[in-house]
């Protein structure tokens, strides 16, 4: 696989067997965590103090089972018809059918494409340098587009089951558990890796501002939530090196240097799961995915959370826009910013509570007293979830 000292091109079919032996492995040791099941509650309505105590030892937990059929179903249209009308090559106004592509009217391109089996940020300076090491890029068969999506922008605005989505009444449900009753949103983006062309993500932790932070602590950066439209498996999925959100900022290339240079670190397990889990991720543990030269698609719904105190006065250090890619970039987020970006949750509460009318909403506390407000409407969605993420809270 990949080194430092040299890159030896192997075809998408030798990189899939001689990945073999290694996802075997790293699926072993994912079975063996017992960080995964269905979401359970103590006896007062709170998040399980088991899945707490689990997902505080690892960095990461398996929910199963979150979202229902219906909905997935509903996800799964809307994702493939924002795939479909993704622009046929960076910079093109239309997608490869010929028509308009989507999202010309943002103010975020909705779309980063990549070329087939790339990784677009190992080795480089994007997004702070957090991507130290370039990961294995194999050969793309002959027949492969000339780019493909690799991550998809503002699904809140494209995706109606997107925002409906981001107003579980679960999910939202153990955001409070891990980040506080106030807790405050991220970003979101949908990670789209296709069979046999999807790219990958060099090993990363995701937090850039708090590292020298006299208050640091294991959670001070968030988490990330992905809930999966398809079955994931250790050849298409993301992969985490266990218990490393406790350990700081690690030396990424070190570590790849300890290994032979190979970018299969020894301990990391791949997040199994099953079309409608969701998996929980702390920004801070060290993860990354391979090129997916597999026969079966992901796509990861990916949205995160932050403790009010880790973004409120705080500078904003990371864009993650597809043509900003910076560190350094972004004002401090004051309390008006912080309203703002959290009316989309609010917003989708209620959006999720007209589709879904059997379930108790959940019950966002900033905004309580507040809920006629940010009712879903043709108003709201144009006052707040039109370029919502130009809003985003990127720490």
């Amino acid at each position: 696989m990949n080194t430092e000292q040299a890159v030896i091109e192997v075809t998408r079919e030798q990189h899939a067997a001689a990945m073999a032996e290694y996802l075997r492995e790293g699926e072993a040791r994912a079975r063996a965590l017992g960080n995964r099941g269905p979401v359970r509650y103590d006896g007062r309505g709170k998040l399980h103090p088991d899945i707490l105590a689990a997902y505080w030892a690892h960095g990461f937990y398996v929910f199963e089972g979150v979202v229902g059929e219906a909905e997935l179903a509903e996800l799964r249209a809307d994702a493939t018809e924002m795939i479909e009308r993704a622009p046929v090559r960076k910079g093109a106004v239309l997608d490869a059918r010929g028509r308009p592509a989507h999202g010309r009217e943002f103010a975020i391109e909705p779309y980063l494409l990549v070329r087939p089996l790339s990784d677009p940020w190992g080795g480089t300076d994007a997004l702070g340098g957090r991507h130290p090491h370039k990961m294995t890029e194999p050969v793309p068969d002959p027949d492969a587009p000339e780019s493909v999506p690799y991550l998809m922008f503002g699904m809140c605005q494209s995706m109606p089951a997107g925002l409906r989505l981001y107003g579980h009444p679960d999910l939202l449900a153990i955001a409070e558990a891990i980040n506080g009753e106030d807790v405050v949103p991220y970003t979101d983006a949908v990670f789209v890796k296709m069979p046999g062309l999807g790219g990958s993500v060099a090993w990363h932790q995701d937090g850039i501002t708090h590292w020298d932070n006299p208050n640091w602590d294991e959670g001070i950066h968030g988490f990330n939530f992905q809930v999966q439209l398809y079955r994931t498996t250790a050849a298409n999925g993301l992969w985490v090196v266990p218990g490393t959100h406790k350990l700081g900022k690690v030396d990424i290339k070190a570590a790849v240097a300890a290994n032979g240079g190979s970018d299969l670190l020894p301990d990391a397990v791949p997040l199994l799961c099953n079309p409608g889990d969701a998996t929980i991720v702390n920004r801070q543990a060290l993860h990354g995915s391979f090129a997916n030269t597999s026969p079966d698609p992901r796509v990861s719904i990916t949205f995160g959370f932050h403790r009010r105190a880790s973004v409120l006065n705080v500078q904003g250090k990371l864009s993650i826009r597809p043509d900003d890619l910076r560190w350094g970039a972004g004002p401090a987020y004051d309390e008006q910013r912080v309203f703002d970006r959290s009316a989309v949750i609010a917003v989708a509460v209620d959006a999720r509570r007209r589709r879904f009318p059997q379930e108790t909403p959940y019950r966002y506390v900033p905004f309580a007293g507040l809920e006629d407000d940010f009712r879903f409407s043709e108003e709201t969605w144009e006052r707040v979830i039109r370029d919502y993420n130009v809003k985003d809270l990127a720490i």
